[in-house]
């Protein structure tokens, strides 16, 4: 891989869809305790993405009887939509053979199939709703893919981190989002206009501070979790009271509800 500029965003250049995938299978098939505390870690993460789900289609009025998880790793936030009894029909779509295996293993899941990141090989508009949650930041072509399942689905969330900002931007986080496949380092305005490149236009967002047990989950000390309440208390009142300037020191996650431009 290989780092590119281009206006806020920054882009980890990667050879091809093959590499990806690559990527992805191994995460999904290394067993072990670190394997266990993931896994642990996007349970957690579906709660508040499922939140976001829920409050964005809520806005606009939509309440789904499919939804299409596309990206959708392990199934945790399909199972976390089907516990709250929101979404209908739900079918993941991933590009790791061995994420779609232990997803199509949840009893809440309907059906899994793969994908080659590109294409989904489904007819259009055959879901009410698409999720592509923490997906187009670890993707080639953002806009590409969006238009897809836009394709597919006749309304689309995306949600993405902001990590175009002071605190990322630091050598250790830098090196941690590679590590984890971000391929795109994203603000506000660069998300919004991913949208529009794919000829949708946003009908609802939000972004979240993230809460109090997302910032202590990997804090395994009495000082570390000292630090994170802390961490958690001054970030989540700095949004509450400036979101723009909270967005430019540190990363918040953004959710977005699209429509197609002509809707």
């Amino acid at each position: 891989m290989s780092l590119a500029v281009i206006g806020p965003t920054i882009i980890l250049e990667v050879e091809d869809s093959d590499s990806l995938i690559d990527f992805y299978e191994d995460a999904y098939s290394s067993p072990g305790s670190e394997w266990t505390v993931y896994a642990d870690w996007r349970t957690l993460s579906a709660v508040g993405k499922a939140e976001h789900v829920i409050e964005l289609c809520r806005r606009v009025g939509l309440q789904p009887q499919s939804t299409l998880d596309v990206g959708c790793g392990d199934g945790a936030l399909m199972e976390e939509l089907h516990a709250r009894g929101f979404g209908g029909r739900l079918v993941g779509m991933e590009i790791s053979g061995a994420a779609a295996r232990i997803a199509a293993a949840r009893p809440a899941v309907d059906d899994v199939g793969t994908f080659d990141g590109v294409t989904l090989g489904l007819p259009d508009g055959s879901f009410d709703l698409g999720v592509l949650s923490h997906v187009l930041e670890h993707t080639t072509d953002p806009p590409a893919l969006l238009a897809e399942v836009a394709r597919v689905c006749r309304a689309v969330v995306f949600e993405v981190p902001l990590e175009a900002n002071r605190s990322a931007r630091r050598p250790a986080k830098r090196a941690h989002a590679q590590e984890i496949g971000h391929l795109h380092r994203l603000d506000r305005a660069a998300a919004r206009r991913i949208a529009l490149d794919a000829g949708l236009r946003p009908a609802a967002e939000l972004a979240d501070p993230l809460g109090l047990e997302v910032q202590r989950f990997f804090a395994d000390t009495p000082a570390l979790r000292a630090k994170a309440t802390a961490k958690w208390a001054v970030r989540s009142g700095a949004h509450r009271a400036a979101p723009g300037l909270a967005e430019r020191l540190f990363t918040v996650h953004y959710a977005c509800l699209c429509l197609p431009a002509d809707a």
